[in-house]
């Protein structure tokens, strides 16, 4: 059975995740509105993903007796101009992700529930692969520039990205 106290930290990053979807799901709007299909397939799936993440906790939360709750979300707020500035925010909101997942494992510590601490492993691992991912990205950008035919081949491409984190990889790799 889950603390009251370990409840509601679950419950706040349910919020967070159904947030996250909402937004990466306005991102994946602004680039179809801009022309960046590929931009935008790839926030769609994003957006799918944190769904899934969200769903993944409610789950659990109703696993261990927990009062799962569905929140109320955020209207995202998109100030992107360029495609560029979609992937700095998506990667400035997965550092704001990891945080509050390791928030999270830190409540979970002080509650002395080491069963939600190893469920929540799966989002620490998670977030390194996020967090890879987003990096990946900006050092492609950075490197196309304004290059507007690597710009052509970045979007087409990027839809089908995928980045293996240092956790994934295995040490020995």
């Amino acid at each position: 059975m889950l603390s009251k106290k370990v409840e509601k930290a679950l419950n706040d990053q349910i919020k967070m995740e159904g947030n996250s979807s909402n937004y990466y799901l306005a991102l994946a709007c602004w680039a179809d509105m801009n022309g960046f299909s590929g931009v935008a397939d790839f926030m769609y799936k994003q957006s799918d993903e944190e769904r899934f993440h969200m769903l993944k906790l409610m789950k659990y939360v109703i696993e261990r007796d927990g009062g799962a709750k569905v929140p109320a979300y955020d209207e995202p707020t998109v100030n992107v101009k360029t495609a560029t500035g979609v992937f700095q925010d998506l990667y400035k909101h997965e550092l704001a992700v990891t945080e509050s997942i390791n928030k999270l494992v830190g409540i979970c510590l002080s509650e002395n529930d080491y069963t939600t601490h190893n469920f929540l492993q799966w989002y620490v691992s998670e977030q390194l692969e996020e967090e890879a991912t987003a990096k990946t990205i900006l050092d492609k950008i950075k490197l196309m520039g304004d290059d507007k035919s690597a710009w052509y081949h970045f979007d087409r491409d990027i839809a089908g990205l995928t980045v293996t984190s240092v956790a994934d990889a295995g040490a020995g790799a």
